[in-house]
């Protein structure tokens, strides 16, 4: 089992240390994590910068070891359309194993919060979002995978709480998942929706689809800010992509390595 997507006290929002998080990897029989803190620069307000600094990170990290969990060092990257220079920038901090590409901020605001959602049908939210995410993923390059593409179903501005289908924006999503497809690049069972809005984020249609595109790439990640959500449903989500890929990934100064199932 493996969890690509955990955060700790070195993201602004994390609320576990490095080694709390190792200790629950090791309690639930993960085989490899990879630590992934947040680096976003809010777009409507450029003083705000939610970023992990350097120190802190080798601090936390560096000398971390287990002999039962083998661990893997990147961060989150929050993509917009033109912040390709500021990835760049981030990147050369040092080398990473893995760098997870995600969409926070939406006509500049974070999706997260009430004040996205303020003004739109649910259709309308979630429509902006993959249209958003559709032109990240067009000029973007230098990330590894495509995190949690259907974030806004668990965001508490959603006040519905309702996964994002695949069958409402079936175009859209078919053209994300052909862009990441044709570029080499990932998708994300991020298995932090499952008891927020009751599905992954995405699902299993969107992986399905994924596949049927030519998507090969593909890991899982519990968005972990606590102990207690380290390697969350991994198994199950071992168990769907072992039925649609026969495999999972996971990476090595940013290259890739396949885990049959």
């Amino acid at each position: 089992m493996f969890d690509y997507h955990i955060h700790t006290r070195v993201s602004f929002d994390g609320k576990q240390s490095a080694q709390e998080a190792l200790a629950a990897a090791e309690a639930a029989g993960l085989r490899e994590i990879c630590f992934t803190d947040h680096v976003d620069y809010d777009p409507g307000n450029p003083a705000n910068v939610m970023a992990f600094s350097n120190e802190d990170y080798h601090k936390a990290y560096d000398n971390l070891k287990s002999d039962r969990v083998k661990i893997r060092r990147g961060m989150e990257f929050g993509l917009t359309t033109d912040n390709q220079a500021q990835l760049k920038k981030d990147l050369a901090r040092r080398n990473f194993d893995f760098v997870l590409g995600s969409i926070h901020f939406v006509e500049g605001r974070d999706v997260y919060f009430a004040p996205y959602w303020q003004g739109k049908t649910q259709e309308q939210a979630e429509r902006i979002y993959l249209e958003t995410t559709l032109a990240c993923v067009e000029c973007q390059e230098d990330y590894d995978v495509l995190a949690h593409l259907t974030y806004i179903g668990k965001a508490p501005g959603n006040v519905r709480g309702l996964p994002v289908l695949y069958a409402n924006h079936r175009t859209l999503v078919d053209e994300i998942l052909r862009v990441l497809a044709k570029k080499g690049k990932g998708l994300e069972l991020n298995t932090s929706g499952k008891d927020r809005c009751g599905a992954f984020l995405p699902d299993e249609p969107y992986f399905r689809r994924f596949r049927e595109l030519g998507g090969e790439i593909v890991t899982i990640g519990s968005d972990a800010h606590t102990a207690d959500r380290v390697g969350q449903y991994s198994q199950d989500a071992c168990r769907l992509l072992k039925d649609i890929f026969g495999h999972v990934c996971t990476f090595e100064n940013r290259q890739v390595r396949f885990h049959q199932l």
